[in-house]
């Protein structure tokens, strides 16, 4: 990279970004290949990151938070777990501080903020967020588990496809339908405990990619969740989720981001030790102009998203600019995987190559958090409102 000065950060950032990078080097990249074989992170992974305080360091103190309401050290963390290359991780523990715990923050009763936030911020408990069902993907007013109010609980049924921190999550953030004929306004959010009885799971799916990402089915059957877990407002549902999905999307860009450079510095490195033709990679031509490309891209790419990670510190990043980002980070890291592949020839293609995982684990990040043809929908909204 060109290595472009981070005006976004000062520097007890930098001291920040320091010790979550010793952190990964210590307690991450040296797992990952055993992670990726298990299809998922180890508990004990989850239990040091919340020992270092790098869990939901937005929460208050009264509950073992930090309160540190600066979301440029949520970025910090994001971009050193992409920069490891070690997808899985770089995506289940933003997925749990960054997306599932702010539901529990904003919206929780005081009794479910003292039940759960704590052993969060311990990694005790992993968070996971239920809205995908195997009948409605994007389309969240599609969806049909159900909630139906039986005077002091709700008794839950139906599925949920697809989640991120599945098998191994404690407490889940779930979008149900507590009246059916209202659409949208029917939706609400419930908080469901892994050891509920008729909550079961699937096993972690075979993916293409994010192999130490535990990604399952979940099974609701006839399930008794207590009234206080009702996160928010009964049929406010709807309205949480598009609120809440903005930081989501923001960190979906983020990880892009990091893990696009993370593939272009592996090639770098690569192109200037491999030879052709009594000579390196690194002086074609054609190395030497896809890689210019690759670094200008990515570098406008970053200063896009520092830009969005201000704003959304001063409340003003809002759905468009983050589906924007959403897209435009996950297309172009698509395109740097594709093309650092290419680079590396046939050794691209084999796994024990970073570039390799980085491939396959590229795909989906233009699928979840929203297609990026409904992120282009939300964006077009805006234009034409």
């Amino acid at each position: 990279m060109f290595g472009l000065p981070r005006m976004l950060f000062t520097e007890e950032h930098e001291l920040f970004r320091q010790s979550v990078r010793d952190f990964i080097a210590k307690e991450i990249t040296p797992h990952n290949a055993e992670w990726e074989k298990q299809k998922m992170v180890s508990r004990e992974s989850w239990l040091k990151f919340g020992e270092n305080g790098f869990l939901g360091i937005q929460a208050p103190e009264e509950l073992g938070g930090m309160n540190i309401q600066d979301f440029r050290f949520n970025a910090i963390l994001i971009e050193e777990l992409g920069l490891s290359g070690c997808s899985g991780p770089a995506i289940g523990y933003p997925l749990h501080s960054d997306i599932v715990m702010p539901y529990i923050l904003h919206y929780g009763t005081q009794a479910v903020l003292e039940k759960y936030i704590p052993k969060m911020i311990l990694g005790e408990y992993i968070g996971a967020v239920a809205m995908t069902e195997p009948g409605a993907g994007s389309d969240l007013q599609g969806i049909r588990t159900s909630a139906v109010d039986q005077g002091d609980h709700y008794l839950v049924n139906g599925s949920k496809t697809f989640i991120t921190n599945g098998y191994l999550s404690d407490v889940v953030v779930v979008a149900v339908k507590t009246d059916p004929s209202k659409g949208a306004k029917g939706i609400s959010l419930i908080l469901m405990d892994s050891d509920m009885e008729g909550y079961t799971k699937g096993k972690p799916f075979e993916k293409v990619g994010l192999h130490a990402q535990d990604t399952c089915e979940l099974f609701f059957e006839d399930v008794k969740v207590p009234k206080e877990n009702l996160l928010g407002k009964e049929g406010e549902g709807f309205k949480y989720l598009m609120t809440e999905l903005a930081q989501e999307r923001l960190v979906v860009a983020l990880a892009a981001v990091a893990l696009g450079e993370y593939m272009l510095q592996s090639t770098v490195e690569y192109v200037k030790e491999r030879k052709a033709f009594n000579k390196s990679l690194s002086e074609f031509q054609n190395t030497r102009f896809k890689l210019a490309e690759m670094t200008a891209a990515l570098e406008q790419g970053r200063i896009y998203c520092d830009y969005l990670v201000q704003l959304h510190n001063e409340g003003k990043l809002d759905s468009a600019m983050a589906s924007a980002a959403k897209y435009n980070m996950t297309e172009l890291q698509c395109k740097v995987a594709d093309e650092c592949v290419q680079l590396h020839g046939g050794y691209g293609y084999m796994w024990e190559y970073g570039v390799a995982r980085a491939y396959a684990d590229a795909r989906v990040q233009r699928i979840y958090a929203g297609t990026n043809e409904i992120m282009k929908e939300l964006i077009a909204r805006k234009i034409l409102k």
